[in-house]
């Protein structure tokens, strides 16, 4: 599989681009602090979501290769959403104060999230491959979808009406679906 003309944003990241570092910025730190507000974060949670998932991008891209197949910001998106994902549910386990014991234990459990960590970057992978593989209609419709604007307004925007787009919708996730339980077997 090719790579994604986006790619040039992972090679920009690479390369130090100020230019393409602060496009990346200006196109998507936006929809990510709209999202991280709606769930229950603050200015200062999307800043550091945000970056610590520039840095993820960075350094799969510096020492794993990654190539992108597939647009950049559902990609980036969705590393950041599962990135907050997993802050919230780590902030919901953790005690107001630390026993002392707690401070200087460090077992199995920073191994296990190491490697659930790793597990999902692979499922990640997974879905985007899988994705790549649907239809450019389909493709189009899932990733407007993603952005969270209204069916209504997305269905206008493609010059479609609402009910084939949620059916059109309803059937490219089933088909992505079945791709992905496909490569689960």
């Amino acid at each position: 599989m090719s790579t994604h003309p986006d790619q040039r944003y992972l090679d920009g990241l690479l390369r130090n681009d100020t230019r393409l570092v602060q496009e990346i910025y200006e196109r998507f730190a936006g929809r990510i602090r709209h999202h991280i507000l709606q769930h229950q974060g603050t200015e200062d949670d999307a800043a550091d979501i945000f970056q610590e998932a520039i840095i993820d991008v960075y350094n799969q891209a510096k020492y794993k290769q990654l190539q992108l197949t597939c647009p950049f910001e559902p990609f980036f998106l969705l590393i950041c959403k599962r990135k907050w994902l997993n802050e919230i549910k780590k902030r919901g386990r953790q005690p107001v104060t630390k026993r002392l014991d707690d401070v200087y234990e460090v077992g199995e459990d920073v191994f296990a999230a190491a490697e659930q960590v790793l597990k999902e970057e692979a499922q990640a992978g997974m879905f985007l491959t899988q994705f790549e593989r649907l239809g450019e209609k389909c493709r189009e419709i899932l990733r407007q979808s993603l952005t969270g604007e209204a069916q209504e307004k997305i269905a206008a925007a493609m010059g479609v009406t609402y009910g084939y787009l949620r059916k059109k919708k309803s059937e490219c996730m089933a088909t992505l679906l079945s791709y992905i339980q496909a490569q689960k077997i």
